[in-house]
């Protein structure tokens, strides 16, 4: 029985309740715990893991800033054509490049293997080389690109792509290195990004590839590459002419084909052997076409020529462990081609074609001697056309490329290193593609035997260069390293003696000795890795 007593308690009891409860009220809440970012060690140093997932990301990069000195480009590109290959006044002596290299690299471990995305953006800034208002555009193009005078004018600068791709369970997808590619690329020992002689695709390529890896090191890959902007050199359509630095018109096709590559590689302690091989069709769009290769209203009724597939193979190797030093090693790849010259004289951009000035001491009535090396996948001469009496069979006559390149890499203690580097590339044309060419050089270069009454030169479009190079590095701290690199570059051409014609402005008219040219760089890099 409840007594006032009882009731008493009670109120005392619940009164004390509700003030503990306030008072608790008051009190802090406990905070959810942080998660913190993790360090990753599955794949290696500078991996942690995106808070909330099981997927590692490494963000890193470089920033580098390259200067040239008697070049034609800002990473280390001889004087081999345009005003750096006139050296005329338009030609910039000094020519720079500041790069910030971002990259991102994401893995992810599931039950197929690892799935991994990389990219990698470059900030950039540089002045384009020349500055010849002929050469620099002062507008946007027609299809929307923007011109040099805009990118190197102050505050400009540009964002350019590189390597942007999707592995997964073997498989690669997107724009990164092709399965024909050494790990090397074109830079056994050298910064310079013009050392020809073989294949280069370091800043990623379109394509689709499938890597089997069968252990001890021995893997194989198969790949379908874009062939548009790597594997392609001019297909000239003589019909058009050839012009006063002893190029034809580009008349090829739309891409029809991917370039069917592949390799074989082996890579252990003692170093890499690799041997690789591609396909790669040579397809010509018409038969007439404008000076300038456009199409005109009767393209389609002109015919075309077949179309060809041309090859290439590449032999690589690298020793490393020799007894000059802990850490040296020697670089080596041997390349072959025939109608995909651009396997052989490639570059981190186009292919060039040759057109070096020089002067001739003594020389009476001369204004100075000229070396011509044209690069091409081929040419043809449409059966309809004759061009200084040279009838034109119709079909497209394959250009045939082989080089060799290499370098020895020396480490002289934990801070200096060197690298003593050197490429031998030669190009040529069939009988039929070299009298076809020739009529048609002729027509902007008279005095060719055959086509004048006074004959003065004889013409020949085969050409070899050769490039011998060195350079020196410190890296004073970790990641922070300057390099100093000097390079030699030849032409040798194959026509000789002389012909009264017009060059590119500007040059004037006026008779030029047709001879070997030489030219010389200096390149300085300063590079932080992050």
């Amino acid at each position: 029985m409840l007594t006032s007593k009882n009731f008493a308690l009670l109120g005392t009891v619940a009164g004390l309740f509700v003030a503990q409860s306030a008072h608790a009220a008051d009190l802090p809440i406990k905070a959810k715990a942080v998660e913190y970012v993790r360090v990753c060690s599955l794949y290696g140093a500078g991996f942690w893991y995106i808070p909330g997932t099981d997927t590692c990301i490494k963000i890193g990069g470089y920033l580098r800033v390259d200067t040239t000195i008697n070049g034609g480009g800002a990473h280390g590109q001889p004087a081999w054509s345009g005003d750096s290959g006139q050296g005329n006044r338009f030609y910039d002596h000094f020519v720079s490049r500041s790069r910030m290299a971002l990259t991102v690299d994401t893995r992810t471990a599931t039950e197929y293997g690892v799935v991994r995305t990389f990219g990698q953006g470059d900030f950039q800034f540089n002045n384009f080389g020349s500055t010849n208002p002929n050469t620099v555009g002062a507008t946007p193009s027609t299809l929307g690109g923007l011109s040099g005078s805009f990118l190197n004018g102050v505050g400009g600068g540009y964002v350019a792509v590189e390597y942007v791709f999707i592995q997964f369970a073997g498989f690669t997808f997107g724009k990164s290195a092709s399965a024909y590619a050494t790990p090397w690329q074109g830079f056994p020992g050298n910064i310079s990004s013009n050392l020809l002689g073989g294949q280069n695709t370091d800043t990623g390529v379109n394509n689709i590839q499938y890597t089997a890896e069968f252990g001890n090191g021995v893997s194989a890959s198969f790949g379908l590459d874009d062939p548009t902007v790597w594997d392609r050199t001019p297909l000239y359509n003589l019909a058009l002419g050839v012009g006063s630095t002893g190029t034809g018109t580009n008349a090829y096709g739309g891409w029809e084909v991917p370039d069917i590559v592949g390799r074989v590689r082996v890579d252990q302690a003692w170093g890499l052997f690799q041997w690789s091989a591609a396909a790669h069709e040579v397809n010509g769009s018409y038969n007439t076409l404008t000076t300038g290769g456009a199409p005109t209203t009767t393209s389609i009724l002109s015919g075309h020529p077949d179309s060809k597939f041309g090859y290439a193979t590449m032999i690589g190797l690298n020793i490393k462990n020799i007894p000059t030093g802990a850490g040296d090693d020697i670089k080596f790849d041997a390349s072959y081609a025939k109608g995909a010259t651009k396997y052989v004289i490639a570059t981190s951009g186009t292919s060039p074609s040759f057109a070096m000035f020089g002067g001739v001491p003594g020389q009476f009535g001369s204004n100075g001697s000229v070396g011509f090396g044209p690069t091409s996948d081929g040419v043809w001469q449409p059966a309809a056309t004759t061009v200084l009496g040279v009838a034109g069979d119709g079909n497209i006559h394959l250009t045939t490329a082989w080089g060799v390149r290499g370098a020895f890499n020396h480490n002289w203690d934990p801070y200096w290193s060197s690298s003593l580097y050197g490429s031998y590339s030669q190009v040529s044309y069939d009988s039929v593609a070299k009298a076809e060419y020739c009529a048609g050089f002729a027509v902007s270069h008279p005095g060719q035997f055959g086509f004048s009454a006074a004959p003065t030169y004889t013409c020949d479009p085969n050409f070899n260069v050769a490039q011998v190079g060195a350079n020196l590095r410190w890296t004073p701290v970790k990641n922070l390293t300057f390099t100093g690199e000097v390079q030699w570059f030849h032409l040798q051409q194959k026509m000789s003696g002389s012909s009264t014609f017009t060059p590119t402005a500007p040059q004037p008219t006026a008779t030029y000795q047709f001879a070997n040219q030489d030219t010389l760089f200096l390149q300085i890099r300063a590079q932080r890795n992050f």
